[in-house]
């Protein structure tokens, strides 16, 4: 069975990786945000995230993953536009 602290460390990473991973997929960095909260809210109703921290943790994860996507959205299309 896995700890508390497991749970909130990989709320802190997966989430956010998750954003970037599907952003590099999808090419679009809100559908890869929609796609993470759903993948997070199916985790949620299965009981995956039972403590009120790990919510705390998915959402900071979340945030953080969204922003480094359009950061690097937004470098990649102005490093297009330059060439």
């Amino acid at each position: 069975m896995e700890s508390v602290i497991d749970k909130i460390i990989l709320a802190l990473f997966v989430p956010g990786l998750l954003v970037v991973l599907f952003t590099r997929i999808t090419y679009n960095h809100i559908v890869a945000l929609l796609l993470s909260i759903a993948l997070i809210a199916a985790s949620v109703y299965a009981g995956y995230s039972t403590p009120a921290i790990v919510f705390v943790a998915d959402a900071l994860s979340l945030t953080v993953g969204f922003w480094y996507a359009t950061r690097t959205m937004n470098r990649a299309k102005t490093n297009s536009d330059g060439d």
